[in-house]
């Protein structure tokens, strides 16, 4: 027993030497959770993941092109950042665009409720991934973060794809100015 006590402090020790001279770098139980949940994303050719510090996988930017409904044509990047705590706390996901969408406010922030209260630390990336192209297919006007976009929306599908479209050009919706999303016309 005494044996295992001093193998596991001369471990201890060496960790810390190496740790002293900048050699080996601790990978935290969050980063372990990302690069397995990274290893099984599925994205299909309208999205792509982007890391601005190819050393820092908690923090990284998605891509989404829709290539149907009515965001098509449309380019929005949503900025991810998992805490140290990740997967028992869900990822901060922030679209980066303002854009007129009833579970996207201005800010950027998303309605999703994977995001919130039901997040489980067995849901992943691919599952936060999958609800927000879908909130590009099925804008969700029941749960609202934008409530002029959902009235819009439950008031008049016809009227809310005008408007979406209008924002997507960079034009300005009941004075506000959105951002030019348009990849293609």
């Amino acid at each position: 027993m005494l044996k295992i006590w001093s193998m596991k402090s001369a471990q201890q020790k060496a960790e810390n030497a190496d740790g002293a001279a900048g050699k080996k770098k601790k990978v935290t139980p969050a980063q372990l959770r990302v690069q397995k949940d990274l290893s099984e994303l599925s994205l299909g050719s309208t999205m792509k993941t982007v890391f601005p510090d190819p050393d820092d996988i908690l923090n990284f930017v998605l891509e989404i092109t829709p290539d149907e409904g009515i965001y098509h044509g449309g380019l929005f990047t949503f900025t991810f950042t998992m805490g140290p705590n990740y997967p028992h706390e869900p990822p901060k996901v922030r679209c980066q665009q303002k854009i007129y969408h009833p579970n996207i406010d201005l800010e950027g922030k998303v309605c999703l409720n994977i995001l919130r209260e039901d997040w489980k630390p067995v849901l992943n990336l691919n599952a936060v991934i999958v609800g927000l192209q879908f909130l590009f297919l099925e804008p969700n006007a029941s749960d609202p973060l934008n409530k002029e976009a959902a009235d819009d929306l439950r008031s008049s599908r016809e009227n809310f794809r005008r408007n979406v479209r209008i924002a997507m050009g960079g034009g300005s919706i009941r004075g506000v100015t959105y951002d030019r999303v348009l990849t293609t016309r």
